[in-house]
């Protein structure tokens, strides 16, 4: 469990941090734009290759995490076996769309190399330049889906139910809540 933590933080802080490339880029653009009539071109193109790139990112982490959105409207009020028996068929359906996102991703990579693809942009960047990590993380979402999917099918046919209903349990706004709370709690205790 601790070391999904650190690949989750990691990617986390590789997210932030071209988003915040991202973000003083623009800046710097906004301001050579409004003080020197100059442009830097291509802040547009540069924030779709951070947000294509740092979504396959998010999504792992959302994996990893059990913070995918779904309607737990009910599924706190079903029975034990039947909440754990919904988390598994949750890891099946994130799998066959992980598997639909990473072989999209991998033809389209394909396609854009050996077509020698480019931006319609002032930088004409060659396309396979943003795809490459793109499809790698896509990739890597489906990889972390075949792991949970194989986790739950074998506590589920081993009649792990409990553990199965446990790892794999959507968070509630009460687990989230209480996340939050000890998170402030441990960076009160790193400031004192």
């Amino acid at each position: 469990m601790e070391k999904r933590k650190k690949i989750a933080f990691l990617s986390s802080c590789i997210f932030g941090y071209l988003c915040l490339g991202l973000s003083i880029f623009i800046s710097v653009e906004v301001v050579m734009r409004k003080l020197f009539s100059k442009s830097l071109q291509g802040a547009d193109e540069l924030g779709g290759y951070v947000l294509a790139i740092t979504s396959t990112m998010a999504f792992c982490v959302a994996l990893i995490g059990n913070n995918h959105i779904r309607i737990d409207l009910f599924h706190y009020r079903f029975p034990h076996k039947v909440q754990a028996l919904l988390n598994w068929v949750a890891k099946v359906s994130t799998l066959f769309i992980a598997y639909l996102l990473a072989s999209s991703a991998v033809h389209v990579l394909r396609e854009t190399i050996s077509y020698g693809s480019t931006a319609p942009t002032p930088w004409a960047t060659p396309l396979s330049y943003p795809q490459i990590p793109w499809t790698i993380g896509l990739i890597l979402f489906f990889l972390l889906s075949v792991y949970y999917v194989l986790s739950s099918t074998w506590m589920l046919l081993n009649g792990r139910w409990d553990e199965l209903r446990v790892l794999f349990q959507p968070k509630g706004s009460a687990e989230e809540v209480k996340e939050e709370l000890k998170d402030l709690a441990q960076r009160e205790n790193k400031e004192k």
